[in-house]
Formats: structure tokens, C-alpha cells, sequence
């Protein structure tokens, strides 16, 4: 804990003493919790360890974002929507740009084999009309001081977390507005994120086919999800917004359980013609090697792709969102071979960081990815290196980045390397378990977007509200739920 001295709100130079951010620090708190805004506790201490719960991390005050590059990351998401149903639809795309990577990773390759093993499956439901896509994604993006641009850090196409909690954030944050004066409340940007996700899986629920048989939704979990009233707010809200009941299930649960009749693809839990059939498949598991501990697991992951219910996402959807695609479309070229207008390709281009394949006939035939490795290898402190993993933790920096790249090898294609993005540093309150330190700090916006498809029709696409994460400036991870960050909220300056 700081001693007394005064504390500066990054958002407005509001100026605060120790004792008034203590008070602060309360009142957040007590909001928070009584708000909902949580993630549990895990304490063995209690007879019930999932049910004990305590505030997340939290920013005490909002971090400022220019409003017109703010504003256009927000009107660029529908097109990033479009742009990841065009590239999961395109199997031959994804086969191809993935292969290099598949061979020296285990998981991309399983991923790829699901995708082939489903393909006939797929395309008996697509000609029967009963092809569901439901796409829940946020764009993540840091603002680069030296261009005064945000730059794209990745596009989440699976588990895309904290979307309720955020929206929560922007409520706490005009609270904190009344209470702490200095701040304008309507530089807080609307966060629809607690509708629009339930709502997206509600519209894809009914293009299913199954909600007037009483179809449930199958929330895909991991076992002991510290973060599940983040989750258990869409259970909510399907609930009480739409009548839509959810079930929570591992994939072992799912494979213990589910049959998929072979004439219809309907897919039922228990394997009874009276159980209720599945239209939702919404995981918040399934992003990382961890959750497919058995072939128990990839069975499961098999089965839904082959049922008829949506699936948020399907196998193409989680691939097309892989470091490796997101590499390969800022190539020369390849967005206009998903995009219609040229006019769209320009704009998405203008959020992509640098990006270079590592894979041995790519640094042999682009000079501009030779370029990049050997000053990589020089100022390795500029440069990220990212295999294909979702969830955080897994990226290479300094020294370890500058050591994978002298070391070499085709193994290298299980990688990429991005430009190291510069954001501003901030002052920011951050709080955690009830306790606050004043830190210098970095922030990432992510803007979420939800999308429908049923066969040739586009039910939804639109920009569904924003997470801010802040971290300390010497952190080189921003995960949430895996205590590097806090949640935050984007305060708007012109």
C-alpha cells in the first residue's frame, strides 16, 4: 500500500489522497459484489468452494481512448465478422495455410483432422437447409503511440470471455463517475455486451430448428471455471430474456451422454428420443490441448461438429481465428479474396500489425520476412513470438524469442512473428482481493462482435460492445482469469 500521497485518475488528472481511494476502493468493492460483478473465490475454507465469490479485478477509474479511432475499431467489427465466416468457409484455404503449421503442432493438426472427419456430415446438413453458424468474437487491439493507430493484437473466435463482466465494468465505472467527481459519465461508451451475446445465441437457437421441441442450450465448460459467473450471466439472461435453458458440461460429460441420430443429426443428451435435442453448442472450453485430456474428449468435439445444433464455434470458425490465418491474411493480396469491396480490405488492413511467416520456404522466398527475423534478432524487445494457442501465457519474448528464432528449424512454422505494438503508459488504481496499488500501466481493448448464419442468410452481424484490460507496464501477459490484468472500461477523449 502506497503512503499518503496524492493519486491521479489517468482518465481526467483527477487528483485523489490516499484516504479518499481507500474510501473509493470500498465503494467499488461493495458495487461490484453487489452488482455481481465477480469470479469465485475457490477458498477450501468454505463447504461449498464454487459458490463463494469475490469482486475481479477491477481498474478503480477508466483509462482514456480517442474517441474517432475508438469509434472505428467499434464500426470495423461487423467486417471482421463477415471476414471470419468467409475464411472458415473456405476449407481448402484454411488446409492449406495450416498444413506447414499442423506438422510440428499436435493440436492444430487434431483441429484439422476434426475438420476433414465432419466434412460430409457438414455438407448433408448445409444441402438440407440445417447449417447454423454462430460467431461470438472480440478483436483485440492495443493503440500504438508511435502511430497514434490501434493494431490488432488477435481475433478470438473461441471462448471470447468477459463480455457480461465488462459490460458491468462501463455500469461500475458511472458509479464511480457520481462518486468521485472530476470524471463525465457520458464518455463511457454504451456496452450492449449482457444483451447482445445472449441474444446472438438466442437467434441461433431458433434458426435450429429445435427451441419449439423444447432445445437447450450446452454452455461447454472446464471443470472448476473460476471465471463462471461471467458465464453464468448468458445463462441468465437466455433464461430470463428468451426462455432458453442452459446445461453446463465438460466435453467428457457431452461424450458420456449424447447421441446423434444418423438420419437427422439431431443431437440429444442421454440419447433418448424424449430428451430434449441440443440447437446450442456455445464453448467456453475447447481452446487449449489441456481440455482434451483423453480421446473421450475429441470424440465429443467430433460428435457436435456432426449434429445439426450451432455451434459457437464450429472447428472452421476456431481455426480460421489461429495466429497462422491472422499472419497470412495481412499478406499482399489475401484479404480481397474474402472481401467484396476493396474499400473493406483497406479499412480491416489498416488494424493489422506487422506480421511474418517462420515458415522455411516463406523466409526463403518473402525478403520482407528474412528482414524482419534478423532484426528481430537484433532488437528481439520489438518483436512478439506467438505460436498457435489461445488462453495466454504461450508467447515468446526478449531473450527467449531471440534464442527460438537463432535455434531455428521447421519447427518454427508452428509460429509467427508480430511487431511488438507500443501503447501509451497510464497511471492507473488497480484492485484486487479487496486490496489496491497505483501502478503504471498498459491497457487492451477488445471489441466484441456476434454473428448469425443460417445456410445463405445472414440473421445478425454487428459490433456487440468492449473489455478493456489493464495491466502493470512490465507485465508481458494481459489474461484475466490467469492474474495478470484487471478489467477496465475505455474513457473517451476527443
Amino acid at each position: 500500500m502506497l503512503q499518503d500521497c496524492n493519486i491521479r485518475c489517468a482518465a481526467s488528472g483527477l487528483s485523489l489522497s490516499h484516504a479518499r481511494t481507500n474510501q473509493l476502493v470500498d465503494d467499488a468493492v461493495v458495487w461490484a459484489n453487489q452488482h455481481g460483478l465477480v469470479v469465485a473465490l475457490k477458498d477450501p475454507a468454505f463447504v461449498n468452494p464454487e459458490l463463494a465469490v469475490i469482486h475481479a479485478p477491477l481498474a478503480l477509474t477508466p483509462v482514456p481512448y480517442p474517441r474517432t479511432r475508438f469509434e472505428l475499431a467499434q464500426q470495423v467489427m461487423p467486417l471482421f465478422n463477415s471476414l471470419i465466416d468467409a475464411v472458415a468457409s473456405d476449407e481448402a484455404y484454411l488446409e492449406t495455410v495450416l498444413r506447414p503449421a499442423a506438422q510440428h503442432d499436435a493440436f492444430t493438426a487434431r483441429l484439422l483432422r476434426v475438420l476433414c472427419a465432419s466434412r460430409g456430415r457438414r455438407a448433408a446438413l448445409r444441402a438440407a437447409g440445417r447449417e447454423v453458424v454462430l460467431g461470438v468474437h472480440r478483436s483485440d487491439y492495443m493503440l500504438d503511440q508511435p502511430s497514434g493507430t490501434f493494431l490488432q493484437v488477435e481475433l478470438n473466435t473461441i471462448a471470447s470471455s468477459f463480455g457480461c463482466l465488462s459490460a458491468l465494468m462501463t455500469r461500475l465505472h458511472a458509479y464511480m463517475a457520481s462518486r468521485a467527481g472530476g470524471l463525465d459519465a457520458s464518455r463511457l461508451p454504451a456496452n450492449p455486451a449482457l444483451e447482445h451475446i445472449p441474444d446472438a445465441l438466442a437467434a441461433a437457437a431458433a434458426a435450429s430448428g429445435h427451441v419449439e421441441a423444447g432445445g437447450v442450450v450446452v454452455m461447454v465448460v472446464q471443470p472448476g471455471e473460476r471465471n463462471a459467473y461471467d458465464q453464468q450471466w448468458i445463462q441468465l439472461q437466455l433464461w430470463e430474456r428468451h426462455r432458453l435453458r442452459t446445461l453446463r458440461l465438460t466435453l467428457a460429460d457431452i461424450a458420456a451422454g449424447a447421441v446423434v441420430d444418423e438420419a437427422s443429426g439431431t443431437l440429444r443428451l442421454g440419447g433418448e428420443e424424449g430428451q430434449p435435442p441440443v440447437c446450442v453448442f456455445y464453448f467456453r472450453a475447447g481452446y487449449t490441448p489441456s481440455d482434451y485430456p483423453s480421446e473421450v474428449e475429441w470424440a465429443a468435439r467430433e460428435l457436435i461438429e456432426a449434429s445439426n445444433a450451432a455451434k459457437c464455434p464450429t472447428v472452421a470458425y476456431q481455426l480460421a481465428g489461429t495466429k497462422k490465418v491472422q499472419q497470412d491474411l495481412a499478406a499482399p493480396g489475401v484479404l480481397e479474396r474474402f472481401t467484396t469491396d476493396p474499400r473493406d480490405a483497406a479499412l480491416l488492413r489498416e488494424f493489422f500489425a506487422g506480421l511474418w511467416s517462420l515458415d522455411p520456404v516463406d523466409l526463403a522466398a518473402d525478403g520482407a520476412a528474412a528482414t524482419a527475423v534478423a532484426d528481430a534478432l537484433q532488437r528481439p524487445e520489438a518483436y512478439v513470438l506467438k505460436p498457435q494457442r489461445e488462453g495466454g501465457g504461450n508467447n515468446l519474448y526478449g531473450e527467449e524469442l531471440r534464442a527460438a528464432l537463432q535455434a531455428g528449424g521447421e519447427q518454427l512454422s508452428a509460429f509467427i512473428l508480430m511487431q511488438r505494438i507500443l501503447p501509451p503508459v497510464n497511471k492507473s488504481v488497480l484492485v484486487r482481493n479487496g486490496r489496491w496499488q497505483e501502478a503504471e500501466t498498459l491497457s487492451e481493448l477488445g471489441i466484441y462482435g456476434t454473428f448469425v448464419r443460417h445456410g445463405d442468410e445472414v440473421i445478425l452481424n454487428k459490433q456487440s460492445g468492449h473489455l478493456v484490460r489493464t495491466k502493470t507496464s512490465s507485465s508481458n501477459e494481459g489474461g484475466v482469469a490467469a492474474g495478470f490484468a484487471v478489467l477496465d472500461s475505455p474513457y473517451l477523449v476527443d
